[in-house]
This record gives structure tokens, sequence and C-alpha cells, in this order.
């Protein structure tokens, strides 16, 4: 049976969140702060890649906003240097609305992608998002599963083994797992998957969700380009094997 996993979300409090905002365009810091000021946040400002990099150092904000059109170093190469010693959120704001550099900034490691212009209340909601998806974990069951001789999941330790050896999974990855996992041999819609691992402002944002089940199936199976264990069901959504119930399969 799939499990009964509520879907209410935790209300995130914005108030006193340090946020920095990173834009060589005054217009835009000035107007991502006016609206983030109403909402109670602090916020603090950079206008280059290097100034921002030194404002994470310095300031542990609670959550980045970043240009990716800026002189000099790029939001990309911010978000790759910064990927090398901080978890900090991080919401790229930018014209570049373009597939390829949407996919190359969560590849990167950014949590969520906004195309200039913005609505602010859409820029506030994906913020309540992001910090809630890095606020709370998802609850954990105290037991290793061995799906098989190659592949074991311990949810207590956060912990994936792939023959043996430890796979590194991002918190985003990790929760889509998690839940597939537990719902195994059970279809989940995709706009079930997306409201449980991204929350219900992301439930019509469907390239998340296939982007992020390619990063899983590099990540665990054998030859991703025909899964064995990560499922997709056409047109409804995915299905992780049904481990429990055909242990003969293994």
């Amino acid at each position: 049976m799939a499990s009964n996993l509520t879907n209410e979300q935790p209300k995130i409090e914005l108030r006193d969140r340090l946020v920095l905002v990173v834009d060589d365009e005054p217009r835009i810091v000035n107007f991502v702060r006016m609206n983030l000021e109403l909402e109670g946040c602090r916020v603090i400002a950079a206008n280059n890649g290097r100034e921002a990099l030194e404002r994470v150092r310095d300031n542990l904000p609670d959550i980045l906003l970043l240009d990716i059109m800026m002189p000099g170093m790029d939001g990309f190469e911010v978000l790759r240097r910064l990927r090398q010693f901080s978890t900090v959120p991080v919401i790229v704001l930018t014209a570049k609305a373009e597939s390829d550099d949407r996919i190359r900034g969560l590849e990167l490691g950014a949590d969520d992608y906004i195309g200039k212009p913005f609505d602010h209340r859409e820029l506030v909601s994906r913020i309540r998002a992001v910090l809630r998806r890095h606020a709370t974990p998802p609850p954990m069951p105290q037991t290793t599963l061995k799906i098989d001789d190659r592949l074991t999941i311990d949810f207590a330790k956060h912990e994936v083994l792939v023959e043996g050896t430890p796979v590194n999974l991002r918190p985003t990855e990790y929760r889509l797992l998690y839940h597939l996992v537990q719902n195994a041999g059970w279809v989940m819609p995709h706009d079930v998957l997306l409201t449980k691992v991204w929350g219900p402002e992301y439930r019509d944002e469907s390239h998340y969700l296939r982007l992020y089940i390619t990063y899983l199936r590099q990540k665990i199976e054998e030859d991703p380009a025909n899964p064995r264990y990560i499922l997709t069901e056409r047109g409804v959504g995915y299905r992780f094997i049904d481990f429990r119930n055909q242990p003969s399969q293994r």
C-alpha cells in the first residue's frame, strides 16, 4: 500500500531572513530589496561575482538571488565556485530564460530559476518554497532497504550505496528518491511528486521533475537509458519497482 504522506506544507517565516541579491542592475536590486523588506527580510547586495562570493563567506545569508548576465564573472561561474564551499540556497534571476541556460543553472547547483521580468509575489512564493525544502527533511524510517544486490538505501543515515559505494545525492534528489521508494510499486503522478518534493507552487513545473529523474537515474541505474529502478509511466508519472513483493526478480 502506498504510504500516507501528507501534502501539508509548513509555514515559512521570512522575517529577519538574510537575503543576498547579486545583480549589476541597481533598479533590480532596489525592486527586490523594497519588496523583500516589506516581508521583513534583511537584504544585502553585491553587484559582481567576486563581491558575491565574499558576501556569502562574510555574512552567511539564508538565501542567494543570483543574476546570470554580469560582466566579468557571470552567474554560472559564481555558482560553480560557490558550491565548492557553501550549500546556501540559490535562486537564479535572469533574462536568459532559454531551456539550456535553465538546465545549466540547475546542474551547477541552483535551487530554482526565475526569468526576468518577474512578479514580486512569485519571487516571495519561490523563496518560501526553496527555504521550506532546505528546512524540512523528509521523515526517515529507521530501516535499511536492500533493493537488490546492487542498490541499498538507508534513509536513517541519508545514505545510498551502489555496489557498496556511497553515492552523493543532492537534497532535492534525496527527497525525490524518498517519495518514490516509500511508494514503491505505485505510480506517482507528476503533479503529486512536484508538490511533495518542491512544493505546491511547482505542481505545473514538469521540467524540474524530468531533469531530476534524469539525475537520479544517472547516479543509481546501471544503464540510465534502460532503467530498472525508476520506471516511466508515460503521460502519468513515475514508479519505483516493487522490490518488497518481487524478490525473485533481483
